[in-house]
């Protein structure tokens, strides 16, 4: 493996780490502070290292696809991927089932849109 190589799986490994502390932290405290206020003062935290979440764990899988391969080629892991999927699946489908459009729903939109432009001022 070359250096560069080797430095950028420390850069994704990193990035992926800090990533997953932010959405977790960030994540844990909108669930259990269940203010409509305080999920919007997150948003932004919670929206950026998503997008970083998602670019190195990319990066992660690419990077260890062969490993990924194997361990789904396994019985074990064959079943975790097929049950974790069909929760996803299903859990994407009950979510965009909810009307969103609701009064209420789109007073948040407003609010939410409203804070995001004060906060780029």
């Amino acid at each position: 493996m070359t250096h560069l190589a080797a430095m950028f799986r420390r850069i994704v490994a990193i990035c992926l780490l800090v990533s997953l502390v932010a959405m977790g932290t960030s994540g844990m405290l909108m669930f259990f502070i269940e203010a409509p206020s305080f999920t919007i003062q997150m948003h932004p935290v919670h929206k950026l290292f998503g997008l970083l979440m998602v670019f190195s764990a990319s990066c992660h899988l690419y990077l260890n696809r062969r490993a990924l391969f194997n361990h789904a080629r396994q019985r074990s892991g064959a079943i975790a991927l097929a049950v974790l999927t069909v929760a996803l699946v299903g859990l994407y489908g009950l979510a965009l089932q909810m009307d969103r459009h609701t009064p209420v729903g789109k007073q948040m939109d407003e609010l939410a849109k409203t804070f995001e432009q004060a906060r780029e001022k």
